[in-house]
């Protein structure tokens, strides 16, 4: 952990760690605890319970026993310099938690055994890339919750707006600030040892290479951006770096797979824009060709009827793609759980599927 210097509290705007056998990190933590804005949540008894069970999965302890054997653990180490500290500004609240090793085997404890030790070690290490925040917050915070990545790295340019908010889940309070810092401040919050990186502009020419290569390769790429020049050239450049891309799109729960990493030379999009020409052709018409391709990609024949008449309002009585919240948390979801399998080297094929929901519970006579 790296040592930290005293600091102003005003000044602290990133998630900030604090080792109590550390005499500087002391002095911090001193000074956070001192100020009365600041809330402290100390819950440490309750994790060290937690651990305690975990340990011995096959004793059945009553409330009475489970405080004592605490009691016992605390009689060995002191409560208060026991685990670390975690100051978190945008909250004005300091946390005391387990160390890293315990916190982690705390918090993964009911993964197991949908989710083995052996997987969730291989996750760990694990480099996963994801391109816009709105389906693709969803499937962030699914990957942070299993704990299935070691970097996260999240590109969008975008900041939170009210519109956004039938899909994306925040608060009103957080209205302006950049989806990217929206995103790394709930993963710290549920996970302050996952490590996130964040490109706040976006994915650009100048920034590509540094979002797929810097601190190693990608592992797995999502991209759920709106941009059709962004998805080729992540497209584009994925393949050149055999790196599997994954696409969810909110309409009929449709899932995109494009196996790069196992097919080198395979088309992008499945192929659905070969007759716009070679991936350098369409770039350089792309002005010309993005209705065209966007329908292409879409595949429109097989859009939902609610989707098709969408389209056709764009720009007339509707501004933008519409998207549900509930369609956006199921995508993330399935995102995630492919994310998953494919990192943990199972056989995931390349292909588009719908998981669509109105196709069920519906009586024969409906459509």
């Amino acid at each position: 952990m790296i040592a930290q210097t005293e600091f102003d509290l005003k000044d602290q705007t990133e998630l900030l760690f604090l080792d109590p056998h550390n005499p500087c990190e002391m002095r911090n933590l001193e000074k956070i605890k001192s100020d009365p804005q600041i809330t402290i949540v100390d819950q440490i008894q309750s994790q060290v319970a937690e651990l305690i069970k975990l340990q011995n999965p096959s004793l059945k302890f009553s409330p009475q026993k489970l405080n004592t054997e605490v009691e016992r653990f605390f009689k060995k180490t002191e409560a208060e310099t026991y685990g670390v500290w975690v100051y978190y500004p945008w909250r004005k609240a300091l946390v005391h938690l387990l160390q890293e090793k315990d916190f982690i085997a705390v918090r993964t404890v009911r993964n197991k055994y949908k989710i083995t030790q052996e997987e969730q070690d291989l996750l760990a290490t694990k480099k996963i890339g994801i391109i816009g925040l709105s389906v693709g917050q969803s499937v962030a915070i699914s990957l942070a919750m299993e704990r299935s990545f070691g970097e996260l790295r999240i590109a969008d340019f975008d900041t939170l707006e009210l519109g956004n908010m039938n899909r994306l889940r925040n608060s009103v309070t957080n209205l302006g600030v950049p989806k990217t810092t929206l995103v790394k401040r709930e993963i710290a919050e549920i996970d302050p040892f996952l490590k996130v990186t964040v490109f706040e502009e976006g994915i650009t020419d100048q920034n590509l290479d540094k979002f797929f290569t810097k601190g190693g390769n990608l592992d797995l790429l999502i991209e759920e951006c709106d941009s059709i020049e962004v998805k080729l050239k992540a497209r584009i450049k994925a393949k050149e770096l055999r790196i599997p891309v994954m696409m969810d799109t909110s309409d009929r729960g449709m899932m995109d797979i494009e196996r790069f990493d196992l097919e080198e030379n395979r088309p992008i999009f499945h192929g659905f824009l070969k007759e716009f020409g070679n991936e350098i052709e369409i770039l350089k018409n792309l002005g010309e060709l993005t209705p065209s391709l966007i329908m292409a990609i879409l595949d429109y024949k097989n859009i939902s009827d609610r989707g098709k008449y969408s389209l056709s309002e764009l720009g007339k009585t509707i501004t933008n793609w519409p998207q549900l919240g509930t369609s956006v948390i199921m995508g993330g979801a399935m995102c995630a759980h492919f994310a998953r399998n494919i990192l943990c080297g199972y056989n995931i094929k390349s292909g588009r599927e719908y998981v669509d929901l109105d196709k069920f519970f519906r009586k024969a006579d409906e459509s």
